[in-house]
């Protein structure tokens, strides 16, 4: 990733995107047990070297931000810890994998849910096809809230992402999702700071959620849309 490839929050205002992140939206596909299963790309956004995205959900030029925080006065207080995913998660063993679990950075992306959810495979897996269940919905999850890991090595099991930036499409809800950092993009803080670097993490850009900058599925109670026509 090059250096100058970073998020910026900034104080009740979007977020500041710079070194010519792509920007693309993803929507999540229903498979045949009425559950999330894949993901596929959808339209890819002109290229910019830095562009703002709205964070407060009123912009009438989303993805982008219009200035319409200013207008409404949104808050956009950031409430998320800056601990370390190893120091929010709870660790559930199983004879082949151990999953990583920070329920705090849930988006209710629900690919979790599939044959018989992450955590039931997880614990069944010295068996072959629950293990590989289990490292693909975890994998999935945009958050990052669940990891699957090697049992004797310890190691995740991620895929390799290129630095990029996707604005995420839940069709079967009908909702807009949150907005998706793919490979490990550097996230600072309005205050300066820093958050802990990671391969999935998703941003909230409804404006609601209760552990900003993180999703936290708000958007799905408020029937937050970002003027996609097919979700109507």
């Amino acid at each position: 990733m090059e250096s100058n490839q970073k998020v910026t929050i900034t104080k009740n205002g979007p977020y500041l995107v710079a070194g010519k992140l792509p920007l693309s939206k993803v929507i999540s596909i229903v498979g045949s047990e009425n559950e999330p299963e894949e993901w596929k790309k959808g339209k890819q956004y002109p290229e910019h070297e830095k562009y703002a995205l709205c964070r407060c959900g009123k912009s009438q030029n989303k993805p982008y931000c219009d200035g319409t925080h200013i207008k409404i006065g949104f808050n956009g207080e950031e409430t998320a810890s800056k601990k370390k995913y190893s120091n929010q998660c709870e660790i559930i063993n199983g004879p082949e994998l151990d999953l990583l679990d920070a329920k705090k950075f849930c988006s209710n992306a629900r690919f979790c849910q599939l044959s018989g959810d992450t955590w039931h495979n997880v614990e069944r897996s010295d068996d072959l096809n629950a293990r590989k269940i289990a490292i693909k919905t975890a994998s999935n999850c945009p958050s990052g809230r669940l990891v699957a890991c090697n049992k004797k090595t310890k190691n995740p099991y991620e895929k390799k992402f290129e630095p990029s930036i996707d604005m995420i499409e839940d069709p079967q809800l009908k909702v807009s999702g949150p907005i998706w950092l793919k490979g490990g993009i550097e996230l600072e803080s309005a205050d300066g700071s820093k958050y802990e670097i990671r391969n999935r993490m998703t941003l909230c850009r409804c404006g609601k959620s209760n552990n900003k900058p993180f999703c936290d599925g708000s958007h799905i109670n408020v029937r937050f849309n970002d003027g996609d026509e097919s979700l109507i």
